[in-house]
């Protein structure tokens, strides 16, 4: 057995038990790092695989962002865990029938890809472009139709996550500019006459000192 094969199995192997934790961990925060570990396996079996963009692509994209802003979700929320617990055994039947049925399906479209023999076998051209542009031209070339459909579809959903996040809250203040620059001094200010609803009380009568004064005059 040579170093690659050693190292191919040793991988393998960690990423089996990383993809083991996921599903078995109590804390969702575990389970996300063990999800985290098992992506840098799968890069690194990618690597010896010499599908250097895929491996790259896979830790920057899932574990540089989606698996963080993941993981700052999961622990911002207050996720009782016992509750999501519930019942776990009792639909554990139907959750294995599933995945075996999922796992036939993903074996009858992987397995004929295996077969090397029908494989073409690539050029000296297109050995001297590297995996990434060759990649990249077929990507753009051959499938840019179903690139740009994809692209719509995740625009889509960008834009509707962010929809469903606008809940105007009854209790925020806010204060809208607009609204502030079309105001006019008759819309901030206006003087109302109201009748008074209490009369004013009578005049006081006169001294009887300036009374008198006013007699001898």
């Amino acid at each position: 057995m040579d170093i690659r094969t050693g190292f191919f199995l040793l991988f393998a192997a960690l990423l089996l038990f990383a993809a083991f934790r996921v599903i078995t961990a109590r804390n969702p925060v575990y389970a996300a790092l063990y999800l985290v570990l098992a992506f840098f396996q799968a890069a690194a079996i990618w690597l010896l695989l010499k599908a250097e963009f895929l491996a790259i692509a896979l830790v920057l994209v899932y574990v540089g962002a989606v698996m963080v802003l993941f993981l700052f979700v999961v622990m911002m929320l207050d996720i009782n865990v016992d509750s999501l617990r519930e019942g776990f055994w009792k639909h554990s039947p139907v959750a294995l029938l599933v995945g075996a049925v999922i796992a036939v399906e993903m074996a009858l479209v992987l397995i004929p890809g295996f077969d090397v023999r029908s494989a073409p076998v690539a050029d000296a051209a297109a050995l001297k472009l590297g995996n990434t542009k060759i990649l990249g031209m077929e990507v753009y070339g051959r499938y840019l139709y179903p690139l740009q459909i994809a692209a719509v579809l995740l625009l889509v959903a960008i834009i509707a996550a962010i929809a469903l996040t606008l809940r105007r809250r009854k209790d925020s203040k806010y204060v809208d500019p607009a609204a502030q620059v079309r105001a006019k001094k008759a819309d901030r200010m206006r003087i109302v006459k109201m009748a008074p609803t209490i009369e004013a009380p009578p005049a006081p009568p006169a001294p009887p000192a300036a009374a008198a004064s006013g007699e001898k005059k």
